[in-house]
């Protein structure tokens, strides 16, 4: 019998990381605080009506050519380099393979972030993931970035747990992505997603998982909760804890019990469908 898939989706910043990836070395290198970045880039969205992710985006553009910074893809991913996570991060996958293996799990992770692609794949743990989505701009023939090319918004998430439950993860596929298939042909039933975010941008995931039978998991730094707790009273995530990703933590321990259980469901929907098969349905 083929092994169920679990998809285990991660946002990036202060989910996995300590800060907004941005934080770390780009905007030191502007001479800029992360205060002033931040609030230039919400001032260029809010006077021009425009998506606040494309406005970071421009902005970063602006600001590299403005100091004579440079902005080539490779620089990027150099940056990623300088990223600093949360204790047991760099650890985390390989437990969690090993964990789903041992319960004859095939587990992929995935990250959905509004982050730069660049700077995740240059990171510690750019290689863990099945695929990263995030934020991308378009580099011309000299490999200087010229335009987004991709802008992950906080709604515009949700499309990339659609793309990852039908298999369709190429993101100009869009055919195929609103072509109608079966739930039961789809590549990762919702029942076999978690989500893991930090905050309220992460809402329209976390609660389209949850809605849809997955588990939806917000993470906080230590001694910053508040925001964990709103979103347990709003009925938006189904648990929370700290950012610790050791073996030792409760993340682990709960995601232990999690796949236990999606083990069990998946083992009765397999004993399901053999027996409608036997009566004929």
């Amino acid at each position: 019998m083929q092994k169920p898939t679990i998809a285990i989706m991660y946002d990036f910043d202060k989910t996995l990381t300590t800060k907004d990836m941005q934080e770390y070395t780009f905007i030191p290198k502007l001479g800029m605080s992360a205060e002033a970045f931040w609030q230039k880039s919400n001032t260029l969205a809010k006077g021009q009506g425009m998506d606040r992710i494309l406005a970071y985006m421009k902005l970063m553009l602006d600001e590299s050519r403005r100091h004579e910074q440079s902005i080539r893809r490779s620089d990027f991913v150099s940056l990623g380099g300088s990223l600093e996570f949360f204790p047991g991060v760099l650890s985390w996958f390989d437990e969690v393979n090993k964990l789903g293996l041992s319960m004859g799990l095939d587990i992929q992770h995935f990250i959905i972030s509004s982050g730069l692609r660049e700077i995740i794949e240059g990171s510690a743990i750019g290689d863990r993931f099945k695929r990263i989505y995030a934020c991308e701009y378009f580099y011309d023939e000299n490999g200087v970035a010229t335009w987004p090319k991709l802008s992950v918004n906080y709604t515009a998430k949700t499309q990339f747990l659609f793309r990852i439950n039908k298999g369709v993860l190429d993101v100009h596929e869009d055919q195929a992505l609103n072509a109608y298939t079966a739930e039961g042909e789809r590549s990762v039933p919702f029942r076999n997603m978690v989500y893991i975010g930090d905050g309220l941008t992460d809402v329209p995931c976390m609660k389209l998982v949850k809605q849809n039978g997955g588990k939806s998991i917000a993470v906080y730094a230590k001694g910053k909760e508040a925001i964990s707790y709103r979103l347990m009273k709003e009925d938006r995530i189904n648990f929370f804890t700290e950012a610790d990703y050791t073996t030792q933590g409760e993340l682990f321990s709960l995601m232990k019990t999690i796949l236990s259980q999606m083990q069990a469901e998946n083992a009765l929907t397999e004993y399901q469908r053999v027996m409608k098969r036997l009566a004929g349905i």
